[in-house]
């Protein structure tokens, strides 16, 4: 065999190896990719679930809170109350040390006294008054004492209510925390899964694409109410901040070999509320695979705003919102390591730079 012949076989022999060596490398990609499939349907319900005490905790809190102004009014009422009857009391002291000074026989004796048919039948009336006045004042302090003893148990029920209150919002607190835990080793394992930048590029990948999708599939399914949505065109520059903290622009910049950033993101605080752009209606509301819980709405006239790694989600698909609305919880869903919110604005499906669209 010739040099020439040699080399060409030689060649070949490598570009198999290579050949096998893609092969091989796409396979573990593949499988990778599989298992962490997987791990992420853990990550979902692990998210979806802390989503749910999230909400749990937010209406305990406020029934807390309701319960808190109640009981203020309650005891506010119960002090009123107790003022009047122990007023009530000394009226009723006063009227029966005086009729006790002046003799219960008095009266009749003045009457058998009086000579003048007119003074008589003014005394009578004036006796009647006396009476009716007294029994009058008699009916007010048992209705003031009957209305304490209401009050005061109703104070104690709202009492029992907030001790089982503040009970539930506790027991809601642990669960939330092994909820958090329990994502955290499911996050862990995900990244130990997806270890190299091949599978970190298709994973992205395969995220945009669920994106993509998602908000088609939204589109199609989306029923026109009878609130007209004007769009954003007239509005560049003087969009609401959706929330507060630092933003990031990370539009248009490299996010993993050739995938770039389709929209900005935004540091924040756990629990801290995301806010509607503008006005518009809930397209999508769901977790999705790399953006966690998902608010998308529609501002019509193809604009969209989307609002992702959220820690729970508050509006559901179908609803209208106001602009400055709460829409949602800061978090950091979708496999996030620290909280804050991912946010785009798309026009007919193409994203475009939210920094040119948001107030300074």
């Amino acid at each position: 065999m010739g040099i020439c012949a040699l080399a060409i076989a030689q060649q070949s022999e490598e570009l198999k190896d290579i050949q096998a060596q893609i092969k091989q490398k796409q396979q573990q990609i593949e499988k990778q990719l599989a298992e962490a499939k997987q791990l992420q349907q853990q990550l979902k319900a692990a998210e979806l679930n802390i989503a749910q005490t999230v909400k749990n905790i937010e209406r305990t809190r406020q029934e807390l809170n309701s319960n808190q102004r109640q009981r203020k009014e309650l005891v506010g009422q119960q002090a009123s109350l107790k003022t009047q009857v122990k007023q009530q009391q000394q009226a009723l002291a006063n009227q029966l040390k005086s009729m006790y000074m002046v003799g219960e026989n008095d009266f009749a004796k003045m009457l058998f006294n009086l000579e003048d048919a007119s003074k008589m039948e003014r005394s009578l009336s004036y006796y009647r008054y006396l009476t009716e006045a007294r029994k009058k004042q008699i009916d007010a302090f048992r209705n003031l004492v009957i209305e304490l003893r209401e009050v005061s148990e109703q104070l104690l029920n709202k009492q029992h209510q907030l001790e089982v209150l503040e009970k539930e919002q506790t027991q809601q607190h642990i669960q939330l925390e092994q909820q958090q835990e329990l994502r955290q080793v499911t996050l862990s394992k995900i990244e130990k899964q997806i270890d190299s930048e091949a599978a970190k590029i298709e994973q992205l990948q395969i995220n945009e694409q669920a994106l993509l999708k998602a908000i088609e599939e939204a589109e199609r399914n989306a029923k026109q109410g009878p609130v007209k949505l004007t769009g954003l065109a007239s509005l560049k520059g003087k969009l609401n901040l959706p929330t507060q903290g630092k933003m990031r622009n990370m539009f248009g910049r490299i996010r993993q070999g050739q995938i770039r950033w389709k929209g900005v993101l935004f540091n924040g605080n756990t629990g801290a509320p995301v806010r509607a752009v503008h006005a518009g209606r809930v397209l999508y509301a769901d977790w999705l695979r790399g953006f966690g819980l998902v608010t998308v709405l529609n501002h019509g006239d193809g604009y969209m705003s989307l609002y992702g790694h959220n820690q729970a989600l508050l509006k559901k698909v179908g609803d209208t919102v106001q602009s400055g609305e709460t829409i949602a919880l800061v978090g950091q869903s979708g496999g996030q390591s620290s909280p804050n919110l991912y946010f785009e604005i798309r026009h007919k499906g193409t994203p475009i730079n939210p920094s040119q669209w948001l107030k300074k």
